[in-house]
């Protein structure tokens, strides 16, 4: 799937929300910057209010000034201190554009993992904001597996190789009627809301599903830690993998991995973690 949006910040002003809400599928805000939640975006709260009333989907993103893992943590803090008790349907992005070339590979990894790992603990979906080019010189691959990419580069086409990207930022000079002036365009390719809600994130309930209680029952056709690879399992793994599991081997058959990710998940829904699949924990999780 290509859903088509944008991200905006104070510099945007006052856009005309209930122009935009026909003009784009999604919106992402700057929530703010830096250490303290005091550097929260001017026009934040009003923003979100609106995409709110006007049914616009929405996530956000916190730009980043950490030097050290220890800045990314406190900018963690500070993020979650602005968006407590609100709802975004799309991800919690690390913009990461600052002194990269002076940190270096590892520890910039290190700062990205620190803040989206922060943020996963408090019931978050986090993601990466970094240009293309960056994103190939300052990020491992593990990381740039494991959390919601979303890379910058204007042009026709985006020429990467690596992980598997959810949102592309296009261009900087869309042009549409409720903003004045150029804005951010934005392509996604995975469906955030429909992921997000369906594992209790980002402020969302978490799904208890009266199903699941079956899990506890013994069945012979589960698939447990050992089972070779077949076209079933993957297609689960596979949708595992997009809830964000990316540590996920998709090549191999059920594994560690696969078994920490399935009981992550009945662990948010508040079950017993058997680290199995069964008939019902598929019927949630492939819907």
């Amino acid at each position: 799937m290509n859903t088509r949006g944008i991200d905006i910040s104070r510099y945007q002003g006052k856009p005309d929300f209930g122009r935009l809400e026909s003009e784009v599928d999604y919106i992402i805000l700057q929530a703010g910057y830096g250490r303290y939640s005091s550097q929260k975006d001017s026009e934040f709260e009003r923003s979100y209010s609106e995409c709110k009333k006007h049914g616009i989907p929405v996530g956000i993103y916190w730009y980043s000034y950490a030097k050290s893992t220890a800045d990314a943590l406190a900018e963690a803090n500070a993020c979650m201190e602005v968006i407590k008790g609100k709802q975004f349907e799309y991800p919690i992005y690390y913009d990461l554009e600052e002194n990269l070339g002076a940190l270096g590979r590892s520890l910039v990894s290190a700062i990205a993992a620190t803040f989206c790992t922060a943020l996963e603990k408090a019931g978050y979906f986090a993601g990466i904001y970094i240009s293309r080019a960056p994103a190939q010189s300052y990020l491992t691959d593990e990381v740039c597996g494991k959390y919601a990419l979303w890379l910058a580069e204007y042009g026709s086409q985006l020429n990467w190789g690596g992980a598997k990207v959810g949102m592309w930022q296009n261009s900087s000079t869309g042009r549409f009627s409720g903003i004045n002036g150029d804005v951010d365009t934005d392509i996604c390719y995975e469906d955030y809301p429909k992921l997000i809600k369906a594992a209790g994130l980002n402020g969302f309930p978490k799904p208890k599903p009266e199903a699941l209680k079956e899990l506890d029952k013994p069945a012979e056709a589960w698939w447990k830690h050992g089972d070779k690879l077949d076209h079933g399992l993957y297609a689960v793994k596979r949708r595992m993998k997009a809830l964000g599991y990316g540590y996920l081997d998709l090549a191999g058959g059920f594994g560690g991995g696969t078994e920490k990710a399935v009981n992550d998940l009945l662990r948010l829904w508040d079950y017993k973690q058997t680290g199995v699949i069964g008939k019902n924990f598929v019927d949630i999780v492939m819907k």
